[in-house]
């Protein structure tokens, strides 16, 4: 038997083949099959290679959404589009338009973010010198100057077109004049003057008149609430965030007022000074009828507790006051906000042609207003806007009656002796 191997192995073969037949119908799919042998190492060696490659696209998608939320200032721009949100709730009827508040929300996105790509485009060699600022897309390298050109027009354009097309000209017209006068007005007086930062306060307390003008599609009285109140709280904002980054913002070449005051008392004084400007808007917007009067008790608390903080700041020019002054105007802007949606007075028709009255007549303005209704309740109003007319809030009409305020100014100290016409002082003078 040992003479015939090959057979053997044949009978054994064919042995296994009858106990199982299916081994037979494999071992030949197998041998026929296109993935046997070479052509299955090279299906498996694409595939492998497939992965990785997979990956690393992955990966640089998401490398290049990180550099477009810096080179956009995502959370800046999230904190503008939430006011123009404000501003068109607080401006619409019974029943707000949420399509038209998306589509809003998206213009505004797009415009915020080309306004700070161009921002960054213009800084980048002071940037390259801030500690805040030197991981940038831009000064590190990781975006050319090309791409971010291309960037903010896309946004730019794209968002003022969204604006235009789903809201109104008069918002579209707004977005584009805020871009334009950030990238082209703040942006390079920010080296020159320390006026900047008031310039600045006019560009972030448009958004909300955005929001307005897309739900109504007019500017109304009512609108200068909003815009009031994120002009001068921008004050105190900044000037904390200023006064902590004093040495960052000297290094970067700017000219901010905590660069000029070695001591803090004028930084702090301008912070405290706008926090009580802000004091009377709740009352601004009662009496407009923007609100109930609820809001006007609720805002004075919610502005008072800021204006501790900022008190503290003042007697004390720390970096720690400071910050503690910077988080509490991150707590007061949403919580004034909320507290005024939930107060809002419905716009309606009736409203709108009411508040085509001149401004120039405060006692027709709080005669349409819904909420004081009563002859002494349109007195006392008649009296409290004579007040909030004068300086130091010049966005509201002259009055017609003359209020004297040399007695307050005599009285005032070093809180009012930063006036806002500081603001044009040049660096060195």
């Amino acid at each position: 038997m040992l003479r015939y191997p090959s057979l053997l192995r044949s009978l054994r073969q064919a042995s296994k083949e009858a106990l199982n037949p299916r081994i037979s119908s494999v071992t030949t799919s197998a041998s026929s099959s296109p993935f046997s042998g070479l052509a299955y190492g090279r299906a498996f060696s694409t595939a492998s290679a497939s992965v990785p490659a997979a990956a690393a696209s992955f990966a640089r998608l998401r490398e290049l959404a990180q550099l477009y939320k810096q080179l956009s200032k995502a959370k800046l721009s999230a904190l503008v589009v939430s006011t123009t949100a404000a501003g068109f709730v607080a401006g619409s009827g019974d029943q707000i338009e949420w399509t038209k508040l998306w589509w809003t929300y998206v213009g505004t996105t797009a415009a915020a973010s080309s306004a700070n790509a161009l921002n960054q485009i213009y800084e980048v060699a002071n940037d390259s010198m801030m500690k805040r600022t030197a991981r940038r897309p831009l000064p590190t390298g990781k975006m050319s100057m090309a791409h971010a050109m291309a960037f903010a027009a896309v946004t730019g354009i794209g968002g003022v077109a969204i604006l235009a097309s789903q809201t109104n000209g008069l918002t579209a017209g707004l977005g584009a004049a805020n871009i334009a006068l950030y990238a082209a007005v703040y942006t390079p007086l920010k080296v020159v003057s320390i006026s900047n930062t008031w310039v600045g306060a006019v560009v972030g307390a448009i958004p909300p008149l955005m929001g307005w003008t897309a739900a109504t599609g007019q500017l109304d009285p009512g609108a200068l609430v909003l815009s009031a109140t994120l002009y001068l709280w921008q004050m105190p904002h900044f000037m904390a965030l200023a006064w902590m980054c004093r040495e960052d913002y000297a290094r970067g070449g700017y000219s901010m007022l905590s660069r000029f005051d070695p001591t803090g008392r004028r930084t702090a004084a301008c912070a405290l000074r706008n926090c009580m400007y802000l004091l009377p808007v709740g009352m601004l917007a009662a009496a407009l009828g923007v609100t109930t009067n609820a809001f006007a008790y609720e805002s004075a608390f919610i502005t008072g507790a800021m204006t501790v903080t900022a008190a503290a700041f003042y007697s004390s020019p720390t970096n720690a006051a400071a910050r503690t002054l910077f988080r509490a105007s991150l707590l007061h802007l949403p919580l004034f906000m909320a507290a005024l949606l939930l107060h809002r007075v419905p716009h309606n028709q009736e409203r709108a042609a009411q508040w085509k009255v001149s401004l120039a007549s405060p006692s027709s303005v709080f005669a349409a207003s819904p909420v004081l209704r009563s002859p002494e309740q349109s007195h006392a109003a008649q009296g409290t806007m004579r007040t909030i007319c004068v300086a130091p809030f010049p966005f509201l009409p002259v009055p017609t009656e003359s209020v004297s305020w040399s007695s307050q100014a005599e009285s005032s100290s070093d809180i009012g002796s930063v006036s806002e016409s500081e603001a044009s002082l040049k660096p060195g003078v």
